[in-house]
């Protein structure tokens, strides 16, 4: 359903316009929800190619789509290349939306559920414990990034305890 929207939205508005490219990154979460890594990983790279050409490498389309594709290819295991794109997501949301900013935040929190998947404990301790901050201060106790954030450190904590890992 959602190809066959987006071949008429084309037709319509063209490849490059943004409501187009919005539709691919829509099409890219549910093939990657599907499993289907490969298609979802073409998608996201699409939506990304397009997004830098029609609003430039800094807007925060498309830096959202340059986290997509690092969670994506988290999934599929592709760690260096994930931390690349997580990086490069945080550190343009730092300059264009602020250090304080919930979607800078969020980017905080990737990178570090990314060195947590690793066991990279320590990297992901600054990161989480900066994540944690900014959504109290930011968002308030009772918002879903805030616990999220919370629950996945102490998880992490948990996880450390139980393999005598101390920082």
């Amino acid at each position: 359903m959602d190809r066959r929207a987006l071949e008429e939205y084309e037709k319509v508005l063209g490849v490059e316009h943004p409501s187009i490219l919005t539709s691919v990154s829509n099409l890219a979460l549910v093939l990657r929800y599907q499993g289907k890594y490969e298609a979802a990983e073409e998608m996201n790279r699409r939506a990304l190619e397009g997004y830098e050409k029609v609003l430039g490498v800094e807007h925060p389309d498309t830096l959202t789509s340059v986290s997509n594709l690092a969670a994506m290819l988290q999934d599929q295991g592709m760690y260096e290349a994930a931390e690349e794109m997580n990086r490069r997501a945080l550190e343009g949301r730092e300059k264009v939306l602020g250090v304080e900013h919930p979607d800078t935040l969020t980017s905080v929190y990737c990178l570090a559920y990314l060195f947590h998947t690793q066991k990279r404990y320590e990297d992901a301790l600054i990161l989480y414990l900066r994540a944690s901050a900014g959504f109290l201060k930011s968002l308030g106790p009772d918002h879903s990034a805030t616990q999220k954030c919370s629950q996945t450190y102490t998880s992490m904590v948990t996880e450390m305890e139980g393999h005598d890992i101390n920082i």
